[in-house]
């Protein structure tokens, strides 16, 4: 029988590297490629024509639940099938990566074996559950809650307004009378820690929003909460978003 054809996607190098080693060492699969870049999945898809990829959902340039759109846009007999890997054990990430395609779904940390089993009964067409979560998860830090939140909306992680955004709510959740003085201080505040200038954090922040609100993941956030925090047809300024993630923040932290 031919070895399954296995492609890796994931930014740490030494996952990666683990990966490789590990699946290298079994007779029936052959590791094809293996990527940090999210971007460069599709192309690498293309090329080597995998028959499963294992990635994670953060990825640099262009997140998991984008690289799925991508390959759905392929040709039926192009796409892989996808195991993601993550350290994000949401259950709206989860169902979003299945409905999207995923064929399973495992959170880290993970055992090496039990991938390796799940890659060739998938690759086998064998039946199998779609996701196993690590059965004690850390509480999730701030910075986690922030970008779980950020990649639901669907703001890329590479774009600058991301990274002012996530500073934004830092900054105003130690201290909330920064977001009354959003030109004077907060702004100018973002611009000084990334040397650039506080209208470039401003548009780049605009920019975030925007792409979020073109992406139609609104009703996911909502859903995360329970009830309608943010409307389609009502975008926010930059101080109302950063003010709103602020609160969401605030109120699970004190919970």
């Amino acid at each position: 029988m031919d070895r399954i054809r296995v492609m890796l996607a994931d930014d740490n190098l030494n996952i990666l590297r683990l990966l490789t080693d590990y699946l290298s060492r079994k007779p029936d699969i052959e590791v094809v490629a293996a990527v940090s870049d999210g971007v460069e999945i599709p192309d690498c898809v293309r090329q080597h024509a995998p028959d499963i990829l294992v990635m994670d959902i953060i990825m640099p340039r262009r997140d998991g639940f984008m690289t799925l759109e991508a390959l759905n846009g392929m040709e039926p007999s192009m796409r892989p099938k996808v195991i993601v890997l993550t350290g994000l054990a949401r259950d709206d990430f989860i169902m979003r990566a299945i409905q999207l395609g995923a064929s399973y779904y495992m959170v880290k940390p993970f055992d090496m074996n039990l991938l390796y089993e799940r890659i060739v009964e998938i690759a086998r067409d064998q039946p199998q559950p779609v996701a196993a979560v690590a059965p004690e998860s850390p509480e999730e830090t701030l910075d986690e809650q922030i970008t779980n939140l950020f990649l639901t909306l669907g703001i890329p992680a590479h774009i600058k307004g991301y990274q002012y955004l996530r500073e934004a709510v830092h900054m105003v959740l130690e201290n909330h009378d920064v977001i009354n003085r959003i030109t004077k201080e907060l702004y100018p505040g973002i611009a000084r820690k990334f040397d650039t200038s506080a209208s470039k954090v401003e548009r780049a922040m605009r920019h975030a929003i925007e792409v979020a609100w073109s992406r139609g993941r609104l009703e996911a956030v909502n859903q995360m909460y329970g009830h309608r925090v943010f409307a389609r047809e009502d975008k926010p300024t930059n101080g109302e978003f950063i003010a709103m993630i602020s609160d969401k923040m605030a109120v699970r932290k004190t919970a």
